[in-house]
């Protein structure tokens, strides 16, 4: 198949390019390409870019990962497939560890079948439960533990090394050793914290290289105490998760994020299971969670709780918020497909990667979403 007359999104910027299809891959991306016979494609200069990659998202659909029901999973990754988030990492919760186990077990299950038509599973984000009591936000405080490398190497042994991203409290006892430890099997991750500066940095200079939705859940930035964020924006290794729903983070703190971490934003959804779905009562972990009309999802308290938005959204948002279209689309392709080890696989359209992408219009808004050369229905 090939697909001719396109402004493709190549190397962080739009070229027009025309590009071929191969079992379920990119063949070809450039110029001149003859047709040999192929069906093709005019893009009559429509926008495509890569299939969106979600390294943070809960749920969808009235589905939750860590309900560990593989049909539920299922929904959610045809979910994600239909609004362009062509990969994703779902993230569990604080959880006990058996509970998590069987969710990894269905991650791992839908990560071997891929099934036709549905966003692919990449890997799975271990979010809690090494996290401060403090800042534990909509995590459940009953399963709060302290840093467990045994534990960790546990769940990931049993998902055949599917964990991509492991969250920690810095300033919980043996976090360093465990961001040590935890950063040979996958990306370790600061979150759910209250570290000042030298905590954070000290988890950052024995492994951790990732920052949980960056503002939400940390303490803030103030000119005598720099804290978690500090220490991550000066470390060129860092890259920081960025909720743009509309309402965990204010436009303005988007584009200082921006700034802070140049090229190394990640934008995540944080959705939960009421994502796609009409406002009503939810759950969340074992807790009750809130979604009304226009607003995030909240704890009876409350605290915010999580998203029910997508990340193609959110990316559309962070354009809207002054975000150049070009740096938005990487932070929702590229940087999250480094994140989770995937960019060989997903993350951009170049040959040899899956054959990800979606067409859209001049607004960037999706018209078509295509997984591996074929269109999603």
């Amino acid at each position: 198949m090939l697909f001719i007359n396109g402004k493709v999104f190549i190397d962080g910027s739009f070229r027009e390019r025309d590009f071929a299809i191969e079992n379920g891959r990119f063949a070809f991306v450039g110029e001149g390409h003859e047709a040999e016979d192929k069906e093709v494609i005019d893009l009559d200069g429509r926008h495509v870019i890569p299939g969106l990659v979600d390294v943070h998202t809960h749920g969808s659909m009235g589905a939750d990962f860590s309900d560990g029901d593989y049909e539920g999973l299922v929904k959610m990754a045809r979910y994600l497939a239909e609004e362009g988030v062509t990969s994703f990492a779902p993230a569990g919760m604080t959880l006990p560890y058996e509970v998590l186990a069987k969710a990894f077990a269905c991650g791992r299950k839908l990560h071997d079948e891929m099934p036709e038509g549905h966003s692919r599973l990449m890997g799975i984000h271990m979010e809690g439960p090494f996290f401060s009591e403090k800042k534990k936000g909509a995590q459940n405080g009953a399963y709060l533990r302290d840093p467990d490398f045994e534990a960790f190497e546990k769940l990931q042994e049993d998902c055949s090394g599917l964990i991509r991203i492991v969250d920690v409290a810095p300033e919980l006892p043996g976090a360093a050793d465990f961001a040590e430890k935890a950063s040979r099997l996958a990306t370790v991750s600061i979150a759910h914290t209250d570290a000042e500066y030298e905590d954070a940095k000290a988890a950052i200079d024995a492994g951790a290289s990732h920052l949980t939705h960056l503002y939400n859940a940390m303490p803030p930035i103030h000119h005598r105490k720099p804290g978690v964020i500090g220490a991550g924006s000066e470390s060129e290794k860092v890259v920081a998760e960025l909720i743009c729903d509309g309402y965990h983070v204010h436009p303005s703190s988007i584009r200082m994020a921006f700034r802070l971490f140049p090229e190394r934003i990640c934008l995540i959804s944080d959705s939960l299971r009421c994502c796609g779905m009409p406002p009503g009562k939810y759950e969340l972990g074992g807790q009750d969670v809130f979604l009304e009309e226009g607003q995030p999802a909240r704890l009876e308290d409350g605290t915010i709780a999580g998203s029910a938005s997508n990340v193609y959204t959110c990316m559309l948002n962070a354009i809207e918020y002054g975000i150049p279209a070009e740096t938005a689309i990487t932070a929702a392709t590229m940087t999250p497909a480094r994140e989770i080890g995937a960019d060989q696989l997903i993350g951009s359209i170049e040959p040899g990667k899956y054959a990800d992408f979606v067409i859209c219009d001049g607004l960037f808004r999706p018209e078509k979403v295509y997984i591996g050369g074929k269109p999603v229905k």
